[in-house]
């Protein structure tokens, strides 16, 4: 019986036989077939890291769902396009990284063209207290450049080596190498006035 006439009843089940029983580049030509449980197999194995890294890229739940769900949709439509070269997975993340970089960038030039009259309106409350490390940390992170927060977020959060970090985002080794460290000393110079 051809995976795709599986009964929903038993799709837990069957999911779990299929990822049992084919490799990766196998479920790939299945979904290339039309195969939604092959598809949901694939989404299911991979969703859970995609979103991970989106909600570390965003800072946010909603967004990252919404991240997650247009890499997937990206990722299915050119799926014929994967050739392997390297891991499903770091294919999948230079999606993710590329879905949440535009959206970033839609984000800053939507609020480059707020008119003036608008800047004017916008109420400045101080601060009511001295925020909690997590916080402040949470907010220097994201005063970092977009290039030194993927880069941070990507090595010392997620664990992606320089190597796999200068592959996801099509810049050279040294690149990720003194974004890191630019980010850090950023950090660090951020950071200073909590502890004092």
């Amino acid at each position: 019986m051809p995976v795709s006439n599986l009964t929903e009843n038993g799709r837990d089940q069957d999911q779990r036989q299929l990822q049992h029983h084919v490799n990766e580049t196998q479920l790939i030509a299945l979904v290339i077939s039309g195969d939604r449980l092959a598809g949901r197999t694939l989404y299911d194995t991979h969703a859970p890291r995609v979103y991970s890294l989106a909600y570390r890229l965003s800072g946010d739940a909603e967004k990252a769902r919404e991240f997650t769900q247009d890499t997937f949709i990206r990722a299915f439509s050119r799926l014929s396009q994967f050739r392997g070269d390297a891991a499903f997975s770091t294919w999948l993340h230079r999606i993710v990284v590329t879905v949440v970089s535009n959206a970033r960038r839609s984000e800053l030039r939507m609020a480059r063209e707020v008119e003036l009259d608008e800047a004017h309106s916008i109420e400045v409350t101080a601060p009511e207290a001295e925020p909690d490390l997590k916080e402040c940390i949470s907010r220097a992170v994201d005063n970092l450049s977009e290039a030194y927060r993927m880069t941070l977020i990507m090595h010392d959060i997620e664990g992606y080596t320089h190597a796999e970090i200068a592959g996801l985002l099509g810049v050279p080794e040294g690149t990720c190498k003194s974004r890191l460290s630019a980010a850090r000393a950023q950090l660090r110079q951020e950071l200073a006035a909590f502890k004092e």
